[in-house]
């Protein structure tokens, strides 16, 4: 199985989650490694659910703004990237040695600045938004040219892949969800989504 670009699925909480993304042909799924969050994922837990799963990368995610607790996080999640969403620790957490996603916020007034000054550290930027008026999507697709963007709002089972037709994004990310019960799961957003940009 194999999707016609990359996807992301951010806060993966359960195993049902991650063998239903490596199964789709889902590159990347990422871990909440913050205690405050409601999607707090243990390392314990992680490496549990990444022993049964294969073929997906692991992101270690975090809204830290601490380098110190950011490196401590690192160490202790076998992850293969980390996801950070404060600017200001690159460049120094380069020096992890991990390849670095950046979420930044479209509608921030440091947006531009960010991709000029950032695009050396990162993998990639992890763009989150509001509103994806036509205004939006015309103002950010002057970016797609010069950056390597995944697009974190706004994509519909509907929309998917116009968006990707019209705009040379390097991939979208969508988000996982609790379980029902253990073991079972409601897919149909994520489904519905993956199943439009499946390749035969």
């Amino acid at each position: 199985m194999s999707l016609k670009t990359l996807v992301k699925v951010s806060n993966v909480t359960n195993l049902s989650d991650a063998r239903y993304c490596a199964g789709m042909g889902v590159e990347m799924i990422g871990f909440v490694m913050d205690k405050s969050s409601v999607d707090y994922v243990s390392p314990e837990k992680m490496k549990e659910i990444k022993s049964w799963v294969a073929g997906v990368k692991i992101v270690g995610e975090t809204q830290s703004a601490d380098y110190e607790e950011v490196k401590a996080l690192v160490e202790a999640y076998e992850i293969d990237s980390v996801q950070i969403s404060e600017a200001g620790l690159l460049p120094q957490i380069v020096d992890l040695g991990k390849p670095i996603i950046l979420k930044l916020e479209f509608e921030s007034p440091h947006f531009e600045n960010y991709l000029e000054r950032y695009s050396q550290f990162v993998e990639f930027f992890l763009v989150r938004g509001g509103d994806f008026s036509d205004f939006a999507r015309f103002t950010l697709k002057e970016y797609l040219f010069n950056y390597s963007i995944v697009l974190d709002f706004g994509i519909t089972a509907d929309n998917v892949n116009k968006l990707l037709d019209e705009m040379p994004i390097k991939g979208i990310a969508l988000k996982g969800s609790n379980e029902i019960r253990p073991g079972y799961k409601d897919y149909d957003e994520l489904r519905d989504i993956l199943e439009m940009i499946e390749v035969d």
